[in-house]
């Protein structure tokens, strides 16, 4: 009998579809000599520290490091207490059971980190010593399965993605236990103040960004302000100084010679530039960006837009949805012309994909080298039958980013033109040529500054124009915005650099603070433990969370950069780097930590 075992239910019952088995029994299906078995996501976690002999918070007890670490059943809480989940315990003991008499096991959790932690923890757990082999797909259709059937890998193929997944569940572990009661063991056991590796510096960030923002003092400056006139169209130009004072500024405006003081030639153009600029197609989308889109347009949570994609995945409309790439290969990328045409009749995209059937696709989104553990995230070509509207506007997000980054150059037209009237003003202007991928969406140019013009007219160097107002603006310097999900999802990919090109941002991935799959998962445990709230669309700290960033804010724990090098270094551990070597310096981290939060003091109301 082979057993194959998938990460829920309902994954475990679409397979069992596609192979044709119907005979439903207690935790799992069985047919064609297939038996196919779940478990309910986590069904076992690390051990708590008492399975290890620390018993109560006590700080002889700090920093724990167990020698070994102990895998123990999922919890739940209950008026009793603290137990063992008893539907885990159940499934766990149905699992055992078809191990034992299985005569191969085929491994069908999600193809990714989290998956395969799942089931290396049930395999160890059960102490089952059968081979298995490992079924990899990117997607849930039924050609996907079949053909993912047929090209099983075998299981140690995936030993060093268990083994960083394992390095990560153990750091977090090392870090959350310890901190958390060190910080709650400085506080005189007032409160449970919890830190983690990830979730700490993540507070940080959010905290900086809100104190910066509410302490910012705006200065006031001035700008002198001209429109000239060309044949009866005015546009707006700026001097390209900046003034402290009025009494400044006002003295730049009474040289200006305007039509009102009876210049009727006022302005000489000293030079026109304009220069035509291609703005790529953006790069497809990964998780993240996809995460960050959707909170823009729509305000959907991270947590919101995860939940929608895994269920359009499920329903094998969307390809994998944790993935942490922006690439395809050049094999997915001969199947692009494919699904492009499957969108020929769409409402809002129809005439974008017919218009794509006979061109030149752009290649700017494959590379294989750059490709990880999956794809990045495509339509499949199965047609979506009656979504919710929140469903539809994520799955038109990819289909739409589909189509954008296959799509043509944006050719811009970029002018700028230099005006003397005592000073020099600069008018400039962009106007969008060929629109390329961006008449998919029909977007708003971002890039667009407030002082551009809508359009200029055509004037060459040398002639005068006329200046029909002059005016001097009063403005104010303004603080970084605070954080928003988008805004946040974005530092977290480079542990707080502010950096706006995708390809630039793409390489410093490695470094950012968590992943993809978990930086949804931060947000709402930050929120979870009332250390930040959503307040419209921003993330702002509550007292709780400032009082802790202020006894942090110095510490190793709450340095971005360095829980950034952490990822980085657990992504080494899947290349073969050394697991040893990881966990030593995890520890060392661990003491060090520990060491200074123990010395922290912080108030916390009774």
């Amino acid at each position: 009998m082979k057993v194959i075992i998938a990460e829920k239910p309902s994954v475990a019952r679409e397979i069992a579809r596609v192979f044709g088995a119907t005979t439903k029994r207690e935790g799992y299906i069985e047919g064609k000599g297939y038996t196919f078995t779940w478990a309910f996501g986590h069904l076992l976690q690390l051990a708590p520290p008492q399975e290890y002999g620390y018993y109560g918070w006590n700080v002889q007890n700090l920093p724990m490091l167990p020698s070994k670490f102990k895998l123990s059943v999922r919890k739940t809480k209950t008026r009793d207490g603290v137990v063992d989940d008893p539907a885990a315990r159940k499934q766990l003991d149905i699992i055992r059971s078809l191990f034992e008499e299985a005569s191969e096991i085929i491994v069908a959790t999600d193809a990714g980190r989290e998956g395969e932690l799942i089931f290396r923890y049930i395999y160890y757990h059960l102490k089952c010593k059968k081979p298995f082999k490992r079924l990899w797909i990117s997607s849930q259709t039924d050609a996907a399965i079949k053909d993912g059937f047929r090209n099983l890998k075998p299981g140690t193929d995936y030993d060093t993605l268990f083994y960083s997944a394992h390095c990560r569940s153990q750091s977090d572990w090392l870090v959350g236990m310890n901190a958390t009661q060190a910080l709650s063991l400085a506080s005189g056991n007032r409160a449970v103040l919890s830190l983690g590796r990830v979730q700490t510096p993540t507070l940080a960030m959010i905290c900086a960004r809100y104190l910066e923002n509410k302490n910012f003092v705006p200065e006031t400056y001035y700008q002198v302000a001209i429109q000239p006139d060309k044949d009866g169209i005015t546009f707006r130009a700026i001097c390209d100084r900046r003034f402290k004072t009025k009494e400044e500024a006002d003295e730049v405006l009474s040289r200006v010679e305007d039509v009102a003081s009876g210049f009727p030639d006022g302005g000489l153009v000293l030079s026109v530039e304009a220069k035509p600029r291609k703005e790529p197609p953006p790069l497809l989308h990964d998780l993240s960006s996809l995460q960050q889109e959707a909170n823009k347009k729509k305000g959907f949570t991270a947590d919101q837009t995860l939940a929608i994609l895994q269920n359009l995945y499920e329903n094998k409309l969307v390809t994998y949805p944790r993935t942490g790439s922006r690439y395809i290969g050049d094999d997915v990328f001969a199947q692009v012309p494919d699904l492009i045409s499957k969108f020929e009749d769409h409402a809002d995209f129809g005439k974008q994909a017919t218009l794509l059937k006979d061109a030149k696709l752009s290649k700017r989104s494959v590379n294989a080298k750059k490709v990880t553990d999956h794809h990045a995230i495509l339509p499949t070509g199965e047609r979506p039958n009656h979504l919710t509207n929140d469903s539809q506007a994520v799955y038109d997000m990819v289909a739409g980013r589909m189509l954008e980054a296959f799509h043509q150059d944006c050719i811009k037209e970029i002018t700028r033109i230099i005006i003397q009237s005592g000073e020099k003003y600069q008018a400039s202007g962009t106007v969008i040529s060929i629109p390329g991928w961006r008449a998919v969406f029909n977007d708003a140019d971002e890039e667009k500054k407030d002082e551009e013009n809508a359009s200029l007219p055509k004037v060459t160097k040398g002639e005068r124009l006329p200046i029909r107002q002059k005016a001097v603006l009063e403005k104010q310097t303004k603080p970084k915005p605070l954080y928003n999900e988008a805004s946040l999802l974005k530092a977290l990919e480079t542990a707080g650099k502010d950096i706006d090109d995708e390809e630039l941002r793409e390489a410093m991935k490695e470094s950012g603070l968590g992943t993809p799959a978990t930086r949804a998962a931060i947000i709402e445990t930050l929120i979870k433990r009332s250390y930040i709230s959503r307040e419209k669309k921003n993330l702002v700290p509550t007292a709780t969370g400032l009082s802790v960033y202020e006894v942090v804010k110095s510490q190793r724990i709450a340095q971005a950069e360095l829980t950034g090098s952490w990822e980085k270094r657990l992504e080494e551990i899947r290349g073969g780097a050394s697991v040893t070597a990881f966990r030593d310096e995890i520890n060392a981290y661990t003491r060090e930590i520990t060491s200074e939060l123990l010395k922290a003091t912080i108030p916390v109301k009774a």
